[in-house]
């Protein structure tokens, strides 16, 4: 339930600041978008209609469509980070910002088969979503490991011991997390305590920083983006 209420109230802050703003640094990956023949109003019509999911995956009577139609739209949101992949293959931040929107599609997914009434499409729904969910883990890990010093920049150097510290140790839960999803040993408390980091994340580094800078629209979207990944990933443990 709680999971639903972050995974839905980040989807409609997410797609209200990027109709509010419409620019590369709220967009960000998605920029990609507007690239397609009459990409500003794709655009705007998926983050709309994303707002419009948001607010219906909090309504019983609306869950299982809604879900379903914030899988479509987060289906189109990977399908956006292809390009940057194929036009730098050596990059790992193009399939980092791929795996981003992929998670959102397996929280889309895990609501959706929640909601689902056939005992059977449940579970063959639910374990897609978590196997892809511990995919987009390892790439999290891969993230973290390619980007190490920018992880470790990131920690506030007031928790104790150190920044180094924190990022090892968070990319071991990743890789953990990753594995126990992957074989279903123990998926749930590893997705479970994912969710947990995932939010510390967010109330340690990203909040701070956008109090600090409010105007860098780029800090709004990434606070955002962690706030939505870590309601799927909520999704993905509740389910």
């Amino acid at each position: 339930m709680y999971g639903r209420i972050v995974f839905g109230a980040s989807a409609v802050l997410f797609g209200a600041i990027a109709l509010l703003w419409r620019d590369a640094d709220t967009w960000q990956s998605l920029r990609q978008i507007w690239s397609l023949p009459a990409g500003a109003t794709v655009g705007a019509c998926l983050m709309a209609v994303q707002i419009a999911g948001g607010v219906g995956i909090q309504l019983p009577r609306t869950a299982r469509l809604a879900s379903g139609v914030l899988c479509i739209v987060y289906l189109f949101f990977s399908l956006a980070c292809i390009p940057g992949v194929i036009a730098g293959p050596t990059i790992y931040a193009h399939y980092g910002s791929f795996f981003e929107q992929f998670s959102l599609l397996c929280g889309a997914a895990a609501l959706h088969a929640a909601t689902d009434a056939n005992a059977a499409g449940k579970l063959v729904l639910g374990r897609l979503a978590r196997f892809g969910f511990g995919v987009c883990a390892i790439s999290f890990t891969l993230g973290q490991i390619f980007y190490f010093h920018f992880t470790a920049e990131l920690v506030p150097r007031w928790i104790p011991p150190n920044q180094t510290f924190w990022a090892i140790l968070t990319t071991i839960a990743f890789a953990l997390a990753a594995i126990a999803m992957l074989i279903n040993r123990q998926a749930r408390l590893a997705a479970g305590l994912m969710t947990l980091m995932l939010a510390l994340f967010g109330v340690l580094v990203w909040i701070p920083r956008l109090v600090a800078h409010p105007g860098a629209h780029g800090n709004w979207s990434e606070c955002v983006l962690k706030c939505l990944i870590t309601g799927a990933a909520w999704m993905v443990a509740e389910l």
